[in-house]
């Protein structure tokens, strides 16, 4: 394995790789664009790379499902670290080009969506076609293969680009979350403020089997930063669900969590405990649930066991 290569989605421009450029560690890596998703993380499974950055997720579109179904799937992987970045789009087009000469637009099927209002308003009659990237959309316009790009600004200059709308997305406060993924390994020490991820299938198709798998967090209080249902692939209403917690495995309230999970659940996939990018306080937890409370309930069973139990 390639200690020092992280490999990203593709090629040079994207979101992907202004985020990855925000690590510190990025300066002393080999940065490989590679032109999806998958091919990323496989580069790290086939131990070519050691580590593959990705996006994740969407404040306006919700799950990258290109990275959930990976991560879901497959030879396990892990995140280790993540990023969020604030995202603008920009309408990208070769020198000379003008409004009215657009007639398609080309950019990754997560970012259409974020400028459908822009494009209803100004490109009403503009065929959208998908990329592999917003800078794969780029480099298309760059060949003459599409009118206009919808990429960051910083990609103009790298594809000989101008920039002839500036902030076109809808949401003003859109932001992607990116994740540094790996092969599976140690976890790393708690911060005070993390995020765990897993993947969990239900047994069977029940009433209340969600609410059996939430309780598990709830009564724990584990608080829930995000629940996303992807489909198995095994039939029409088989599921799994990939979900964020906050805290981090080594706290007892979370471990005690998965094991509760394990318990009930055909499979559950360990995706990491990490640094929160956000660094946010945690939500306030729930009387009883503190590592010091697990810990003197535990003592207190082991008085009982020895027949020193006490109020």
């Amino acid at each position: 394995m390639s200690a020092t290569r992280y490999t990203y989605l593709g090629p040079a421009g994207t979101f992907t790789e202004a985020a990855l450029l925000t690590l510190p560690e990025a300066g002393t890596r080999e940065l490989v664009p590679l032109a999806s998703v998958p091919a990323a993380l496989d580069a790290v499974r086939a131990g070519e790379a050691a580590g593959a950055f990705v996006p994740i997720e969407n404040s306006v579109e919700g799950a990258v499902t290109a990275t959930a179904d990976e991560l879901a799937t497959g030879t396990p992987l892990m995140i280790y670290r993540e990023v969020l970045l604030p995202i603008s789009f920009a309408l990208l087009v070769r020198p000379g080009t003008e409004l009215g000469d657009v007639k398609t637009v080309s950019s990754h099927p997560v970012a259409q969506p974020q400028v459908r209002r822009w494009l209803a308003a100004h490109l009403p009659d503009a065929l959208w076609e998908a990329a592999s990237s917003n800078a794969e959309g780029a480099r298309l316009v760059q060949d003459g293969k599409a009118d206009a790009a919808i990429a960051g600004e910083f990609a103009a200059p790298l594809y000989g680009l101008e920039v002839l709308a500036h902030d076109i997305q809808d949401s003003a406060n859109a932001t992607t979350r990116f994740a540094l993924v790996g092969r599976p390994g140690r976890v790393s020490s708690p911060t005070g403020a993390d995020k765990t991820s897993m993947v969990v299938w239900l047994g069977d198709n029940h009433p209340g089997a969600l609410l059996e798998l939430l309780q598990e967090f709830a009564v724990r209080g584990v608080n829930l930063m995000r629940i996303e249902s992807r489909p198995t692939g095994e039939g029409l209403g088989n599921y799994c669900f990939l979900i964020d917690c906050e805290g981090h495995l080594a706290e007892r309230r979370v471990s005690e969590t998965l094991m509760g999970l394990k318990r009930i659940c055909p499979q559950i996939r360990f995706l990491g405990s990490y640094p929160r990018a956000d660094r946010r306080d945690p939500a306030p937890r729930q009387p009883g649930t503190s590592d010091q409370d697990f810990d003197r309930a535990a003592d207190w069973l082991a008085r009982c066991l020895d027949g020193r139990g006490e109020s």
